[in-house]
């Protein structure tokens, strides 16, 4: 967990001896680290401090961090606040734009597969008395863009729709959804926690006008995040907690220096090694896609094929409990959906609005691969996922009925 909330989306395996069921894991860059530790020890100043030369190094430290948060996005500086995390930051956007304009907007339209923390802001402003469109998904994971037109309403004040998807990688196109709310004069916010610095996004270009970033998501340190909010034309929030008026008086609260310098330094890294990233984790995503394909049956991959981020596969294992196959892989890093929701055994809310049967999604796995994965964990995670699936498949009666022939779906269960 981190980020102001937990953001369970795992970026790479890990393989950790020591664990007991699954876990999930991002780890930092070591080019991170070094950038943190001097205002861990050496540079403690305020950075809101504006009467001595320490506020004025961490100041200097803070508003670096800033520039590179910015140029990785397309944004002038002035428009980063920074958050505890993509938590915060989706509550800040959707509380904020909400409750500044409730006065003649009470309109807000979303969609059925966010993070649980946006889903959970809108729930929130309805028992306030504001009204929400919650858009359905296709089958494939992305949104109809004549059902979002048909969607506005006069007082529609926000639309907020995720980047990729956290759970199955879909990429929704947020150029095109971005020049619909701006026809509208509708302002656009995007959860991109899982798309910065993985893939090449400029709030400009798609017409974006709030955006929540995730530290740890690339590479940077858990607990730190940011928001985009543009300048011009403005866009108005009402802060969710009060105080000091720091970050342009929407987020008021000591910034954290140490977090805000590793959140920069790993921005700067993402912009200048996105392409290479893109290329090796998608080689490595290919490579273990086929090799499961290739040796295990009735196999589904959720979300579409080329919409997509690949780092990020969910794989449906047909006649095979999800948790079940979980326990067998113990020493990975695995899970079967956001660590927000791991606590609960429904299946995944994002499953079901893309319209898989629920025992199809309670066998599904996600992988994530990232920055630090390797060939060899690949090829580990991929042949011991082909053996426990041929394992538990070899024990269950369903799959014995299915190769008898027998389909599931002319059986009518009973109950004693």
């Amino acid at each position: 967990a981190g980020g102001g909330g937990c953001r369970g989306d795992r970026d790479a395996f890990s393989f950790l001896p020591h664990c007991k069921g699954w876990v999930v894991c991002v780890p930092q860059d070591p080019r991170v680290l070094d950038s943190m530790l001097p205002y861990l020890t050496a540079y403690y100043g305020n950075p809101h401090s504006r009467t001595h030369a320490y506020g004025w190094e961490s100041e200097a430290a803070m508003e670096k961090a800033r520039r590179q948060v910015a140029d990785l996005i397309g944004a002038d500086s002035r428009e980063i606040i920074f958050t505890s995390g993509a938590t915060e930051s989706n509550n800040m956007a959707i509380k904020g734009v909400a409750r500044f304009y409730k006065s003649g907007k009470k309109h807000i339209i979303t969609t059925q597969t966010e993070h649980k923390c946006v889903l959970d802001s809108c729930r929130s402003l309805e028992t306030e008395g504001f009204r929400v469109t919650y858009l359905p998904v296709k089958k494939n994971g992305l949104i109809d863009l004549m059902e979002l037109e048909a969607a506005f309403q006069p007082d529609t004040s926000l639309v907020s729709v995720m980047t990729v998807n956290n759970e199955i990688g879909v990429k929704q196109p947020i150029h095109d959804i971005g020049e619909i709310c701006r026809a509208h004069k509708v302002f656009f916010h995007t959860d991109a926690a899982q798309a910065v610095g993985k893939i090449p996004v400029d709030v400009n270009t798609m017409k974006i006008d709030l955006m929540s970033i995730s530290g740890h998501k690339i590479y940077g340190p858990k607990g730190v995040g940011a928001i985009y909010v543009r300048r011009r034309p403005r866009v108005r929030l009402e802060p969710l907690q009060s105080g000091g008026g720091q970050e342009r008086g929407l987020r008021s609260g000591t910034v954290p220096t140490p977090l805000a310098v590793g959140l920069g330094v790993a921005c700067e890294v993402a912009q200048q090694e996105m392409e290479y990233d893109h290329k090796r984790i998608s080689r490595l995503a290919e490579q273990l896609v086929k090799k499961i394909m290739s040796e295990v049956p009735d196999v589904v991959m959720n979300g579409d094929r080329e919409q997509r981020y690949p780092g990020c596969i969910n794989l449906s294992f047909a006649y095979v409990e999800g948790e079940s196959l979980l326990m067998a892989l113990k020493d990975v890093a695995l899970s079967s959906g956001s660590a927000c929701t791991s606590a609960s055994l429904e299946p995944s809310y994002v499953l079901r609005a893309i319209g898989t049967d629920e025992d199809l999604a309670h066998s599904s796995i996600r992988f994530g691969i990232g920055r630090f994965t390797t060939e060899e964990e690949v090829d580990y995670t991929v042949q011991k996922c082909i053996q426990h699936v041929k394992r538990l498949r070899e024990m269950s009666p369903l799959w014995e009925m299915v190769q008898d022939g027998i389909d599931l779906k002319s059986i009518k269960w009973t109950q004693h």
